[in-house]
């Protein structure tokens, strides 16, 4: 099997399994729930992932958009010919599974309005640009990354998630309760709205909105709900405390745990603090190790 077919693959299981540790916390809600319309909810999730999971049908309609993080040691390269399949096995991927149409055609002006369509296809899509990390990355998330490391994550972000997140600055005013504490009332602000809760939100702080959102995007691929941070812990109950519960029915479990990536940091009086609210299909997530 070629790489390209490789990709293929990774895109179908980004968008058709779930993780155990994802797996894990959604049965542990349903042991813990006592809001009968609510374990009713986080039932029927639980059946929609091993649906999805035994039929390779993806979990949700909205196929998302991919994002890809190439983890590189120092002894391996990125040349422009693995760019160029990592496009094309994204686009044979969206294909093959067979993923949501959503690229939209024409030059500036008509991709904004929409004026001319949609392309067929849903390889038309194109990925959003590739992140690289490398062991330089000094936040929460920082990987280990051996030598001889070349692992491609695929990541697949839905659109009802993308329209409630934010990034924006925060004064610290030197209190770290401050900045952590204005980002989870975004947080419960954007989980009102969402609708497909339970989430598994990310924050990522960083200097910029790029570092923030890039933090944020690691954590995403990284994270592990069978290992939170005390702070992620923290994060989570703060925002179970609102009781909104799955898809709305009150209850324990509006979010099944969190991701916090906290990066580099300038002298300044402000943070850039980014939050998204993935919906309970998410983190959709595959990696390919070469």
């Amino acid at each position: 099997m070629d790489i390209l077919d490789d990709i293929s693959d990774s895109i179908i299981k980004a968008s058709t399994t779930l993780s155990e540790d994802k797996l894990n916390a959604l049965n542990r809600a349903i042991l813990k729930e006592n809001n009968e319309n609510a374990r009713w909810a986080l039932s029927q999730i639980l059946e929609n992932y091993e649906v999805s999971q035994k039929t390779r049908f993806p979990l949700c309609d909205d196929t998302g958009i991919p994002h890809v993080i190439i983890e590189l040691g120092s002894q391996r390269e990125v040349s422009g010919e693995l760019i160029n399949q990592i496009h094309e096995g994204i686009a044979l991927g969206l294909n093959n599974l067979p993923a949501r149409p959503m690229a939209v055609k024409g030059g500036e002006i008509e991709r904004i309005e929409q004026s001319e369509g949609l392309f067929e296809k849903p390889g038309m899509l194109k990925p959003a640009s590739i992140l690289i990390d490398s062991r330089n990355d000094e936040s929460s998330y920082r990987r280990d990354i051996s030598p001889d490391t070349l692992n491609i994550h695929f990541i697949l972000e839905g659109g009802g998630p993308e329209i409630r997140a934010k990034t924006f600055r925060v004064y610290h005013k030197r209190s770290f309760s401050n900045v952590i504490d204005t980002a989870c009332g975004w947080l419960k602000d954007s989980l009102r709205a969402l609708g497909c809760t339970p989430s598994i939100p990310s924050i990522g702080i960083g200097r910029t909105h790029y570092e923030a959102n890039a933090l944020l995007l690691k954590s995403i691929a990284y994270g592990n709900l069978d290992d939170m941070s005390e702070i992620e812990k923290q994060v989570t109950s703060k925002l179970n405390e609102t009781g909104i519960g799955p898809l709305g029915f009150g209850g324990n479990a509006t979010v099944l745990g969190s991701y916090v990536n906290i990066g580099n940091q300038r002298a300044s009086g402000v943070r850039i603090v980014a939050v998204r609210p993935s919906c309970f299909v998410e983190p959709r997530v595959a990696t390919l190790k070469l």
